[in-house]
């Protein structure tokens, strides 16, 4: 007798009893796949965790303010929205080299003081393990080691030894008997991350899983695993490059515009607590085609340093390239300066490029952006004393942006002495003493104070 089988999104899920060629739910081609249906073994709940649950009146639940400890990292901390709860399910993602496993690892020498953490890995043997923690300079009685790529066999470990913290590197290597297909497949990422789901809301066990992305950059599996978990982080960053930032893409217990930023050492990740002297380290003194911007990440301002390079086209169709800034927006930009400022840059390649591998997606980075590229243009460098924020529209007028006050706080700490801004909202804003802001109405004005 043929098995039944039933067809999954691998983008957001969906199940299906025939295949489809556009999933119903997300309108995504050619992402159903088939695997065998789970049992009713494999939907059981875990004991201890969802089962017997009766509805309660939100009246008498009692709540609190939700209690947290420290990783020992404040840049995670930060991200996490203050620290971890207990309970939770975390889900760091990143590609091959990020760091991921270093950065779980490393905080075990801190969670171990206190805690008992259970490390399952299902990439690495304990050998392995043990000697990347020497390198980290990780050594506890507290913290255990498995080898296990088997759920069941995990769920047994867990149940014995009664962690209260739960590591797994990485989900794609796990898998369930109750299901013949292989590890990380859609229906064994989907069931195991629910099995894990079930355990930490259960038992109140803190768990962090590690996730692979695919070639697009998503969690490889299934969308629905980004839904399931309480907070979904992200390693971004260059492989070749020392600096990586860490991002939260989803979280219940925190705001998701705040970031981490850590630089890869011989011992293991380093926090970074001034990312704005580091992005701005090296930056090149009386060349055309460089402005520095103040983005706001979350709570905290950051500079970055925009390049841009902007030169006659050698063939009919110019180049246009952008790194840390949206394609579509830089083109945008492009045009506006070109209309409102009469630059002919159409005809010329271009090139803007966002120092130290962060990507600067918020408004207030426009106006910089545009500065850079008109100075390569006319060949002319602006001051190195100088930044610079602001949203430009499509007839050229700036408009404020939020946080106005932390930006200019945080130029003058390192050293810039003007700022150009909008002029909308200038009323309210206090200058700090020692800094020269320089309000502008449109594109225009700006060019002209820069340029003369």
């Amino acid at each position: 007798m043929k098995a039944k089988t039933v067809f999954f999104c691998s983008e957001c899920g969906q199940e299906s009893l025939r295949w489809l060629g556009k999933c119903p739910a997300c309108d995504s081609w050619n992402t159903m796949v088939e695997q065998p249906a789970p049992s009713k073994t494999a939907s059981a709940p875990l004991k201890g965790a969802f089962s017997g649950a009766r509805p309660v009146a939100i009246s008498d639940i009692v709540t609190g303010d939700e209690p947290r400890f420290s990783t020992g990292l404040s840049e995670l901390d930060r991200v996490l929205g203050g620290g971890m709860v207990n309970g939770s399910l975390v889900l760091v993602g990143g590609e091959p080299g990020m760091g991921k496993s270093t950065l779980l690892l490393q905080i075990c020498k801190y969670l171990c003081e206190k805690l008992r953490v259970l490390y399952v890995s299902g990439e690495e043997s304990g050998h392995q393990l043990k000697l990347r923690a020497q390198r980290l300079n990780v050594d506890s009685k507290e913290l255990f080691i498995l080898s296990e790529t088997n759920m069941q066999d995990i769920l047994e470990a867990v149940s014995s030894l009664a962690p209260q913290i739960l590591i797994i590197d990485s989900i794609q290597t796990m898998y369930s008997d109750s299901m013949s297909t292989a590890p990380g497949n859609v229906g064994q990422v989907k069931e195991c991350t629910l099995s894990f789901m079930r355990l930490a809301k259960g038992q109140g066990i803190t768990v962090f899983i590690i996730g692979h992305v695919n070639k697009e950059g998503a969690i490889a599996g299934p969308k629905v695993l980004e839904h399931m978990v309480d907070c979904v982080l992200y390693f971004e960053g260059d492989r070749h490059m020392s600096y990586r930032i860490l991002r939260a893409a989803k979280n219940r217990y925190g705001s998701t515009n705040e970031i981490g930023v850590f630089e890869m050492g011989d011992a293991g990740l380093i926090e970074v607590p001034n990312p704005s002297e580091m992005l701005l380290a090296g930056r090149p003194q009386d060349v055309p085609g460089t402005c520095v911007a103040c983005i706001m990440e979350g709570s905290r301002p950051m500079l970055a340093e925009v390049q841009a390079l902007i030169t006659p086209t050698s063939f009919g169709t110019p180049r246009r390239m952008t790194a840390g800034i949206d394609y579509n927006r830089a083109m945008l930009l492009l045009a506006v300066l070109e209309k409102r400022s009469g630059m002919f840059v159409g005809n010329c390649d271009a090139y803007i490029n966002v120092i130290g591998g962060i990507k600067m997606d918020e408004p207030a980075a426009d106006l910089p952006t545009i500065l850079a590229v008109a100075s390569s243009f006319k060949d002319k460098p602006i001051e190195g004393s100088l930044a610079a924020f602001g949203e430009v529209g499509l007839a050229g007028e700036l408009r404020a942006v939020t946080a106005a006050l932390p930006r200019l706080s945080e130029m003058l700490r390192l050293g810039f002495t003007k700022c150009i801004l909008p002029k909308q909202g200038a009323s309210r804003l206090k200058v700090p003493d020692g800094l020269e802001a320089v309000f502008v109405r449109d594109l225009r004005e700006a060019l002209q104070v820069v340029f003369g």
